[in-house]
């Protein structure tokens, strides 16, 4: 089995080395392909401004001086000779549950690999406030990562689907098991922007991390991960809102 890794925390993330054990478990055939640098929050977007570099490290070890989607495209399309048999992009330091998934480069990789037809799968290690920086534990990605994969490697993908996968903020001894539910949602009018003023005394801007509020819905991946699951979601990447179809026709009807 041919699998591609990829993620948006860069090439040298630490969270790289982890899933590259991860895939290990699974096939020796394993691919990289990821930005050269942190691309967090980089979304689904793609670098139309400026040339995009490929460096290559080894026969199948490749950086991308772009975004997530920018990798996985120059891995479908320049590096792999044909299409993997897996996409695992991660594991990325910090969640992405909720609505976090529309900010993140480590989903709208597998994004771009479920467009390209290929099983994609993405995965991310929730971390408590202590654990900022390089200092993410790894231990629940590490340890679970391979349990949560090994169902999905046969289960039937519909067109155009993924899988988001995240791991709790706890040591893997303490994760609870694994729960199948849907994305949930948070309050971003509670988000923070940092002000500060540079050394030439400018006013900048930085998007804060503080703490986002969210209701714990019944049967949400926010829920399963506050209980001390590690939560499972299908994703689709049809967004149509198939209820307001009628309504909007008809008052577009002469």
């Amino acid at each position: 089995m041919r699998i591609l890794i990829t993620n948006d925390d860069g090439y040298h993330a630490p969270g790289m080395e982890v899933l590259e054990q991860i895939a290990r478990e699974f096939s020796d055939d394993i691919w990289i392909c990821a930005p050269s640098e942190e691309q967090s929050g980089a979304g689904h977007s793609l670098t139309l401004n400026r040339p995009v570099r490929l460096q290559k490290f080894d026969d199948r070890r490749f950086a991308v001086t772009g975004t997530p989607t920018d990798s996985v495209m120059m891995a479908l399309r320049e590096v792999l000779d044909g299409p993997p048999d897996l996409l695992l992009s991660g594991v990325n330091r910090g969640a992405n549950l909720g609505d976090d998934i529309t900010y993140s480069g480590t989903v709208s990789a597998a994004i771009e690999g479920a467009l390209a037809g290929v099983r994609s799968i993405a995965l991310s290690q929730v971390y408590a406030r202590e654990g900022l920086g390089d200092n993410v534990p790894f231990g629940a990605a590490r340890e679970w990562g391979a349990k949560v994969i090994a169902p999905l490697l046969d289960a039937p993908f519909a067109e155009r689907t993924l899988v988001n996968v995240n791991f709790p903020a706890i040591a893997a001894s303490e994760v609870k098991g694994i729960r199948v539910v849907r994305q949930g949602f948070h309050d971003y009018s509670r988000g923070s922007i940092v002000e500060g003023r540079d050394p030439r005394g400018y006013r900048y801007f930085w998007f804060g991390l503080h703490a986002i509020e969210h209701t714990l819905d019944h049967g949400t991946d926010l829920e399963a991960i506050d209980e001390g699951y590690i939560a499972v979601t299908p994703l689709q990447l049809d967004l149509t809102h198939q209820e307001s179809m009628a309504d909007l026709a008809a008052r577009f009807e002469g």
